[in-house]
């Protein structure tokens, strides 16, 4: 299995728990070493952040399948949405899980028919248009490391109208 995850406490918390799983593990920390892993040795699954340093970590799935078509492939992200999910299976991604989740449901979405688990379908429940805004407000925010100003002048808004959308919905954890 190959964890590509630029969070080092959680890649090596991860990888430690698969590890005690029975699985093979590498890990990479940006696309550079998660393409050299690849050449070396094609991985049965892989689980992908994102957003992780040199790019998208879904740039990997197509450098995946090549290596071997039946990679199965789980996409990690902090902030989901249901663009990056579709982009993420339409590319061929077997599952996408936003954070915070567990190895178990890790391991669970490898296999599409795991008993209580959900489809990639199920898993991506329709938002409100606001929902999708205040999630886009949100990403440019930590664009910006939470300066508010700075977000407001990118959006085109207000700083107080910004601080208004921001305070609609809870922060994701």
């Amino acid at each position: 299995m190959l964890i590509v995850e630029d969070d080092e406490a959680f890649r090596s918390r991860l990888a430690r728990a698969i590890q005690a799983r029975g699985f093979d593990v590498a890990v990479a920390s940006n696309l550079e070493e998660a393409r050299a892993r690849i050449s070396d040795e094609a991985p049965e699954f892989a689980v992908l952040d994102l957003r992780v340093p040199g790019g998208y970590g879904l740039d990997l799935i197509a450098s995946l399948k090549a290596a071997d078509p039946n990679t199965r492939i789980v996409v990690l992200t902090g902030y989901g949405s249901i663009a990056t999910a579709v982009d993420a299976v339409r590319r061929g991604a077997t599952h996408y899980l936003t954070k915070p989740v567990e190895t178990d449901e890790i391991l669970a979405a490898f296999d599409q028919n795991a008993a209580g688990g959900t489809t990639t379908a199920e898993a991506l429940r329709p938002m409100s248009l606001d929902r999708v805004e205040w999630e886009h407000i949100n990403r440019v925010l930590v664009d910006c490391g939470g300066n508010v100003s700075e977000a407001a002048r990118l959006l085109g808004l207000h700083r107080r109208s910004l601080q208004r959308k921001l305070a609609k919905y809870p922060r994701p954890e």
